[in-house]
């Protein structure tokens, strides 16, 4: 009798490196939707992190956990590609098991917020805790989509150099995003006209579009490499 001797794969690599893509990459508008079809609530959270408090709280917490495990799993072309995407895991189970401090981004004299559900008592060692998370997540994605994706075992294909932009350009955005997420935290009380606009809402969603269309483009959804020709 025969026996296979070759490791077999529950999740081929390509799906697996897809899968964490579109979750970063749908988790914002699902949020907002589902708060829509749920609750009919239309408003907006100060960021995605306060989505916690609402309706749509435990699909934060599973697309959370879902995108540890599945960055737990990965497995890159070496032990440093393998370390990255294990701290970023590590950093999203941070995120969703210590949420941020409810803070109402209405002004005092309109109603309360509809969409919240529920609040926790403020802490701030959670509270730090939750945004150093968030910080290690988006700082080890632009990791890797700077430094680790653009690698290659053979000479560079013209799709290959174009995914490299691609995901240059993804790293940048990421840090770029959270450089300005942190600015804002340093002088939003000097700019309160912002908050009306929600600018770490949107600035979030712009660093995890950037984390899902980088994971996408290394699961070649799109600019593949014809069949055996270097990655």
């Amino acid at each position: 009798m025969l026996l296979n001797t070759r490791s077999p794969r529950l999740i081929h690599p390509q799906a697996l490196r897809q899968s964490i893509g579109w979750l970063g990459l749908l988790l914002p508008a699902a949020l907002i939707v589902g708060n829509y079809g749920m609750q009919h609530c239309t408003q907006v959270q100060s960021s995605i992190s306060h989505y916690y408090y609402t309706v749509t709280g435990p699909w934060l917490v599973g697309v959370l956990f879902a995108a540890a495990m599945f960055l737990f799993s990965y497995k890159g072309y070496n032990r440093m590609d393998s370390v990255v995407t294990s701290i970023a895991g590590f950093a999203a189970l941070v995120v969703a098991l210590f949420p941020t401090n409810q803070v109402l981004h209405v002004p005092a004299q309109m109603v309360s917020d509809p969409c919240i559900l529920f609040s926790l008592n403020e802490a701030n060692w959670r509270n730090a805790i939750h945004y150093a998370g968030a910080a290690v997540f988006f700082l080890a994605l632009a990791c890797n989509a700077l430094f680790l994706f653009t690698k290659s075992t053979g000479p560079k294909t013209p799709q290959k150099k174009m995914r490299n932009r691609l995901f240059r350009t993804c790293g940048g955005i990421m840090i770029i995003a959270l450089a300005l997420i942190a600015l804002y935290g340093l002088f939003d009380e000097k700019v309160p006209g912002l908050k009306k606009y929600h600018p770490v809402f949107w600035l979030e969603w712009l660093a995890l579009a950037a984390f899902g269309i980088s994971w996408l483009v290394k699961g070649q959804l799109i600019l593949s490499d014809e069949k055996g020709k270097a990655r």
